[in-house]
Formats: structure tokens, C-alpha cells, sequence
């Protein structure tokens, strides 16, 4: 199969849906993880356990559709194995906030230098040399921080605010969370008062000019000016 084909069903031709649901974290002390990941706010949803060589506890973070699952004999891979674990914030200080408000430690913002990808910190997804400081620019996918678990399996939270064209469909604009939606809100309002900055008056329809707004930063489409 090439990496263009898509397999669809037969009977009716429609690509089928398949969702990433579950990542395994491997954990050393399945009850200080519990701790760890409780304390992050996430929800647990399961903590099931056969009484003798079995135990999976199931956290999902807030907003995700997709759970982390650790706990006794669940995976044979290393504690502390998993790195570059992905977390999409829409506002990155706001989220390293919150760690610290629950006494996580947690990097300071970086971002990538440019198509440098050499050094010696710890690899995330644009390379291995981190820059001091959010992304100049404040571009989407463009500002980091880092965090670990107890074991040291390693987690990234990654501010996007626009995604690249084609990543959401327009027709199926959402947001997970209410902050998404009012940080959303709180961009196309400064976006609006430059539109009224540079038409010199007051825009009555300024609820539809929001809601393109938004809709077009979600799907990745150009903006309205």
C-alpha cells in the first residue's frame, strides 16, 4: 500500500474512523503515579485490580480524547521509557500555571532555533536544541515546556492557537475545554479591534466577524483582516 492509498470499506466507501484512545506510561510505583497524574487534575477513570499480578489505572487530562493507562504487569517497557508525550495547550504560560499551582516542576517556555538540531538537551520534536523563551513570533506549534512524572517518562505541552490548513474541518469547528473557547474569544477580539482600528468605525456585525474568526483559525484557513 502506498503512503497515499487509504483503505476505505467496501460496502459503502467511507474511510473508517480510527481513533487513538490509549498510550501505556510505564511506572515503577503504580501508586506514586497514581498520586503523580491525580495531582495534574486529570480525570481518573479507572483503577481496576485483580487482587494478585494485575492493576490498570486509567487517566485521561482535561479536554483529550485520548487516556493514558500504567500499572502492574501492563507493559513489559522500561519505567520512564516514554518521552516526547505531546499535551496541546491553546495558552502555554496558562498551563504551566496550572502545574505550578499544583506543585509540579516544570521547564521554562522554549522554542526550536530554527534548523539548528544539534546539541545536548533533551530531544523534543523539532530537534535537540532548545532556545530560551516562548517563540518570538508567538507561532503556533512554535512554544514548548517539558515536564516528568516521577519515573521520568517525559511530557511536553506544545502551544498551538492556529492549525496548519487541512488539520480541522471547518464544518466541525469545537472546543474541548471553556478555556479554549475563551482564549479563542479573547484572540479574535484583539484581532476585531484591529479590524476596527483600520476601518475607523464601529462594526455592528461584529458577532459574525468573530465567528469567522474563529472558525478560520481552528481549520487553518487564512484570516479575515
Amino acid at each position: 500500500m502506498s503512503t497515499n492509498e487509504v483503505r476505505t470499506n467496501d460496502a459503502t466507501g467511507a474511510r473508517v474512523d480510527t481513533k487513538l484512545e490509549i498510550v501505556v506510561i510505564p511506572v515503577s510505583d503504580v501508586d506514586r503515579a497514581k498520586e503523580f497524574y491525580a495531582r495534574l487534575g486529570w480525570r481518573l477513570d479507572a483503577d481496576y485490580d485483580n487482587g494478585s499480578d494485575f492493576r490498570v489505572i486509567q487517566f485521561t487530562p482535561p479536554g483529550s480524547g485520548c487516556s493514558v493507562i500504567f500499572g502492574k504487569n501492563v507493559t513489559a517497557a522500561a519505567p520512564g521509557s516514554a518521552q516526547g508525550l505531546y499535551l496541546i495547550v491553546s495558552d502555554l504560560e496558562a498551563a504551566r500555571d496550572d502545574l505550578r499551582s499544583r506543585s509540579v516542576e516544570i521547564s521554562e517556555a522554549f522554542h526550536g532555533a530554527g534548523d539548528v538540531y544539534a546539541g545536548t538537551d533533551e530531544p523534543y520534536l523539532f530537534g535537540r536544541h532548545r532556545v530560551s523563551g516562548p517563540d518570538p513570533d508567538h507561532g503556533s506549534y512554535r512554544s514548548f515546556a517539558s515536564f516528568k512524572d516521577p519515573d521520568g517518562n517525559g511530557w511536553l505541552f506544545q502551544e498551538i492557537t492556529t492549525r496548519l490548513p487541512g488539520r480541522i474541518d471547518a464544518e466541525g469547528t469545537t472546543f474541548a475545554t471553556t478555556t479554549d473557547l475563551v482564549a479563542a474569544l479573547q484572540r479574535a477580539a484583539a484581532a476585531h479591534g484591529e479590524h476596527e482600528k483600520r476601518t475607523g468605525q464601529h462594526d455592528a456585525d461584529w458577532a459574525n466577524w468573530y465567528a469567522d474568526y474563529i472558525v478560520r483559525e481552528q481549520a487553518g484557513k487564512p484570516l479575515p483582516s
